[in-house]
């Protein structure tokens, strides 16, 4: 009798997983509990993080290309359309801030629909739970951002609870970078 054996999906390596995931506790950090003087500062703060952390999040997801070619076409778009969002908002964050947060947030519940689909599809290939769990997290909270797009103050809010899932996100992603080290 021979044994049958499953192969196994390649993954991102664990040690990105872990920079990923401790990037995502101290921007979440910062961003709920950063010690401003005003609420203008913190506001124009909150949304040149945001834009670093699009940029950051976009390379790390096209340097992840070299180690885990599957969905590699759809990692490469959402790689470069955070590029560009990140690079956009951190050229001008005040633009960004005051005339455009519909767009913004409408941008934002887009990114998340499909950057969430994508961590929710990488679960069932061998990224496991953390990444099924951030995955219907962060799809859940684009589509509760494109269907209130045109609302005021949900530039403020969205900020807020993405702080929320970046901060408690960070923590599974740090788990699952350990639970891959393990292994």
């Amino acid at each position: 009798m021979t044994a049958t054996t499953v192969p196994t999906q390649p993954q991102r390596p664990w040690w990105l997983t872990l920079i990923v995931g401790i990037s995502a506790i101290i921007v979440g950090g910062l961003l709920l509990w950063g010690n401003l003087v005003t609420q203008v500062r913190t506001y124009f703060l909150l949304v040149e993080v945001l834009g670093i952390w699009w940029l950051v999040d976009g390379i790390f997801d096209i340097v992840a290309l070299f180690g885990d070619h599957t969905a590699w076409g759809w990692k490469l778009f959402m790689g470069i359309v955070s590029l560009i969002a990140g690079g956009y908002i951190l050229m001008y964050p005040v633009l960004v801030g005051l005339e455009l947060p519909q767009i913004f947030v409408l941008i934002l519940g887009i990114w998340g629909v499909i950057k969430g689909g994508i961590w929710f599809f990488m679960a069932f290939q061998g990224g496991g739970w953390a990444a099924g769990i951030m995955g219907a997290i962060t799809f859940i909270f684009g589509c509760i951002l494109i269907a209130n797009y045109g609302e005021p103050g949900w530039g403020v809010a969205l900020v807020w609870t993405g702080a929320v899932i970046a901060f408690f996100g960070g923590f599974f992603m740090v788990y699952q970078a350990l639970k891959q080290r393990k292994a």
